[in-house]
């Protein structure tokens, strides 16, 4: 099967980006190399192509009923410009995926929007889908990934690049608040949202202005190694790695999203998750620092002191802000303490470690 392309594929590849597979996309992952892209971002500003994300939006008079029926969160509490961060869990309460839903104002003709992660999109749609007929709800929902590029404007710099390039005020937007912007006349919805860890805006564009608007930005082009690096440095989950229905099933008290889980809502899992919050999870998602030399990658074991298994590590990398090797994976509540010394297995050979606050960058 043939790897989906986002729009500008081939203008990032006359940039000299190189390119991997990711959820069945075919992303640049490297423009320059990571490191100098992961430090435009933390010192000044880089822009990302993120449009392998999906794009869902619900129309109609069970639109928000459908999505708090499917979603952790409490959509009634979003205003029109609002955004949230929300899981979406089978009914034993495993995480499927994480996703941001958006309220669009009410002049607009769907009601709703959320972001599933690359790869999701269809999965998410049929979902949907077959829940509203279930439930005999009033709901229009359309898959609308093929009709927009999404790129992320993210670093300390990026409210002013954003604000100069725009042809509306965007500044005024608050954290995960979004609007409407005009971009050299073409109109893209404008987030204050982001994937790094620092202040940026996530744009959703028409798919035929992606280069338009990709070229008004005069900063760093970074790929998807960068956002790894950059993402891991405040703990953020990545979906397939951090979590999986299949190979890691986590439920948002183990993957540390608990907030995201509104109990006075219903929604599928919901009685599942009341149980694991009345019990406390017998897991916990930590960071872990290496304090012998190495780097610890996604599957490498986490030992306690004694050399028995007690976790694996997700994602793992050397941070380039801090300069040493971070890690993230789950262990059993009574080692997930700070402080709790551990040990890394890393090509064979057993490394002290130590579980650590996150996000990293705030030790």
């Amino acid at each position: 099967m043939s790897l989906r392309k986002p729009p500008l594929r081939d203008a990032h590849a006359a940039e000299g980006a190189s390119f991997t597979e990711f959820g069945g996309w075919d992303m640049p992952v490297e423009f320059d190399s990571i490191k100098p892209e992961h430090r435009a971002v933390r010192e000044s500003a880089g822009i990302f192509d993120v449009s392998h994300m999906g794009e869902i939006e619900l129309s109609g008079p069970d639109a928000a009923r459908l999505l708090q029926r499917l979603t952790t969160n409490d959509v009634t509490n979003l205003g029109p410009g609002d955004s949230q961060y929300s899981m979406i869990t089978d009914e034993e309460g495993t995480i499927l995926d994480d996703t941001v839903v958006y309220r669009y104002p009410d002049e607009e003709d769907a009601d709703f929007l959320f972001v599933p992660n690359a790869g999701h999109g269809e999965e998410m749609y049929d979902r949907w889908v077959d829940h509203r007929d279930e439930w005999d709800l009033d709901a229009e929902v359309t898959n609308a990934t093929d009709e927009y590029a999404m790129f992320a404007v993210q670093g300390p710099d990026a409210p002013d690049l954003v604000a100069d390039a725009a042809d509306g005020r965007v500044t005024d937007l608050s954290k995960f608040e979004a609007k409407f912007v005009d971009f050299a006349g073409v109109e893209c919805w404008t987030a204050r949202t982001g994937y790094t860890g620092e202040d940026g805006f996530e744009l959703l564009v028409p798919v035929e202005s992606a280069e338009t608007v990709w070229d008004l930005f005069d900063c760093q082009s970074c790929g998807l190694g960068a956002r790894d690096t950059l993402r891991m440095e405040y703990a953020f989950l990545l979906s397939g790695q951090d979590f999986d229905p299949e190979d890691n099933p986590r439920n948002p008290y183990e993957a540390g999203t608990s907030f995201t889980v509104k109990l006075d809502t219903e929604f599928v899992g919901r009685d599942a998750l009341e149980q694991v919050f009345e019990e406390g999870p017998d897991e916990e998602f930590v960071g872990v620092k290496l304090i012998d030399r190495g780097v610890a990658r996604h599957g490498h074991e986490i030992t306690d002191t004694d050399g028995d298994t007690i976790g694996e590590v997700t994602s793992g990398t050397m941070s380039p802000t801090l300069g040493e090797p971070i890690a993230l994976g789950y262990v059993p509540t009574e080692y997930a303490e700070v402080g709790t010394k551990v040990r890394v297995v890393v090509r064979g050979q057993s490394k002290k470690a130590k579980i650590a606050n996150t996000p990293f960058l705030s030790e």
